[in-house]
């Protein structure tokens, strides 16, 4: 690899010049506006050579220029060192570039587990669950291809006051409906009664305050909210038949979330229930409270007290003995090292849940587990449409269902626009295609703890920074290789193009990128490295004559590193979890 071979001669050049042999300087692409491919700051050089930043990026560019043979020319801008490589040595590069990164065999290490989508059983996903789960999905397979023996779990959230409500709505209003009498989905279908639910209760707080109550005192007065609790507290006690209607609402709920899955291309090695682990972690609270972890207050509520940490009081136990979330992350982690004795744990939460997993991490590792500092919480921010926040107690959330419709009935509408000719039936499986990396590219390409505006029409642009616009290139590219219809193989060639070195210096690049990605749990930076790779190529198409050239050598050429480029496009796109389809 060109760039590990150019850092290992900079480190012995280091070590000729000045006798230092583990000084690491940092190589950097050089910027635009100047000339040159590679920069070295050479400021953390100056107290060995005793010289001018200017003296010594000279005396260190001379160096390598005698002894590194792949350096055409260097220049020298105050303390930066600016390599330009031979075009003989990017030849070389690209002919030998692969996309493999070399690792032990990964079914030999521990697993490394990312937890993503968790959802709750009262409502169906929707578009933050959308990110999640994409987020989730694409760094499991950005880090399987890094070499890890990655696992995907999830935890169901299905017990809890929140579940209770659906349950409650459904069994006083709901008349015996099922997913097969209604023909709604089911994760819909009980998502329907916990806004029921929240519809009768806020009418009920009116009606209450109409009688002269405060608002705490309606809600404590509310019958709606007395049942809920009433039915929490005979679930935790096994009641018989608030089982039975929880095991069927749930089971109605796990078919819709199937198929919901199934659509987003994802799925999990193995599902953790709230409704297990939550007794883990009562056990675990006892066991802290021998150890003096925890503390009992006079209520019987059982806290740990982390005002030393900087931080503050944080309840463990109800006065009533029913269990919080802490509870049931407790009880979680410690039953999927049980269960996998991971190497690293990546819980993929939204930024809300940030100081949630600051005192998890500290909770356990209080408690003596070793494996905590290995626990990772991937933060990202809140998805918003152009018309503000969603609220899914209020019903105005966007279902992931629906908004693979609309992204598909999109595409469907632009393809038809630009290929009148097409019939009704034709290319249903192509604007699915379309539409799925018109929304994942979308969500993916912002940085994970940034807020993502989401724009359907925006997302599906053709023209833009768009998962569309990849597509298009990787079709195009095939097109040619049709056209060319030879195999793609690198010929010989001494000189390259501006445009060439560009790109080739883009394509080799693949690695560090799908590193750094995996490294910050960030497939924003493959994404935006995968957009950056298809601008330059689509600059390279507009600018060079790839099949018309009247030198064979050079169409062979082009076609070899337009077929590369195709080849990176595809596995960069299939890691962020979408297709680039052959034609478009």
């Amino acid at each position: 690899m060109l760039e590990s071979q150019l850092k290992k001669a900079i480190s012995q050049s280091i070590e000729d010049l000045y006798k230092i042999s583990d000084l690491k300087l940092k190589l950097e692409k050089t910027e635009k506006h100047h000339s040159g491919d590679y920069t070295i700051v050479v400021f953390p050089l100056l107290r060995y050579s005793k010289k001018k930043p200017e003296e010594t990026a000279n005396e260190l560019g001379e160096h390598l220029k005698k002894n590194f043979n792949d350096i055409e020319t260097f220049n020298v801008i105050k303390g930066f060192l600016n390599l330009t490589i031979k075009d003989s040595s990017l030849f070389k590069a690209i002919a030998s570039h692969t996309l493999k990164i070399k690792s032990t065999e990964a079914s030999q290490k521990p697993p490394y587990l990312i937890e993503f989508s968790s959802p709750n059983t009262n409502k169906p996903l929707h578009l933050g669950h959308i990110r999640n789960n994409l987020l989730g999905h694409s760094i499991s397979q950005i880090l399987k291809e890094c070499g890890h023996n990655v696992k995907t779990i999830q935890i169901i959230n299905d017990r809890g006051i929140h579940i209770c409500k659906s349950m409650l709505a459904w069994k006083l209003f709901g008349n015996n409906e099922t997913p097969e009498s209604t023909k709604i989905k089911g994760d819909h279908l009980v998502g329907k009664y916990y806004v029921e639910y929240e519809k009768h209760y806020q009418a009920e707080l009116q009606q209450l305050q109409n009688q002269g109550m405060s608002k705490e005192q309606a809600e404590k007065a509310s019958s709606l909210n007395q049942k809920s609790q009433k039915m929490l507290q005979d679930w935790e006690n096994k009641d018989k038949n608030t089982i039975e209607l929880w095991e069927k609402m749930n089971q109605w709920v796990y078919e819709g979330f199937e198929q919901t899955y199934t659509r987003l291309g994802v799925h999990f090695d193995k599902n953790y229930y709230e409704s297990n682990t939550y007794i883990l972690g009562k056990k675990a609270i006892e066991e802290g409270l021998k150890k003096g972890v925890f503390i009992k207050k006079e209520d019987q509520s059982v806290w740990i007290d982390l005002t030393e940490e900087g931080l503050d009081e944080k309840l463990l136990l109800r006065s009533d003995g029913t269990s919080v979330y802490m509870t049931q992350d407790i009880g979680t982690a410690i039953d999927r090292y049980r269960d996998f004795h991971f190497s690293n744990m990546i819980y993929t939460v939204a930024d809300e849940q940030n100081y949630h997993f600051q005192v998890l991490f500290l909770i356990l590792k209080k408690l003596g587990y070793e494996w905590a500092k290995h626990c990772y919480h991937l933060s990202y921010g809140m998805v918003n449409l152009p018309s503000g926040k969603m609220k899914s107690r209020e019903g105005t959330v966007v279902d992931a269902d629906a908004l693979m419709d609309q992204m598909e009935k999109t595409a469907s509408t632009l393809r038809k626009e630009k290929r009148p000719d097409d019939k009704e039936t034709e290319n249903h499986s192509l604007d699915k295609t379309i539409g799925m990396a018109a929304l994942k590219f979308h969500i993916l390409k912002v940085d994970s703890k940034k807020t993502v505006l989401f724009d359907p029409k925006e997302s599906i642009d053709f023209h833009g920074k768009t998962g569309p616009f990849i597509q298009y290139t990787h079709a195009r590219i095939k097109s040619i290789l049709k056209k060319h219809n030879q195999t793609a193989k690198f010929p010989s060639t001494s000189s390259l193009l501006s445009t060439e070195r560009s790109l080739i210096k883009k394509a080799i690049d693949y690695q560090n990128q799908l590193s750094a990605a995996a490294t910050n749990h960030s497939p924003s930076i493959l994404a935006n490295y995968l957009y950056d790779l298809v601008k330059t190529y689509n600059t390279y198409y507009q600018e060079t004559p790839i099949l018309q050239d009247k030198d064979p050598n050079n169409v062979h050429f082009r076609v070899a590193l337009s077929a590369h480029i195709a080849t990176i496009i595809k596995k960069s796109a299939n890691l962020l979890g979408f297709e680039v389809p052959e034609e478009m």
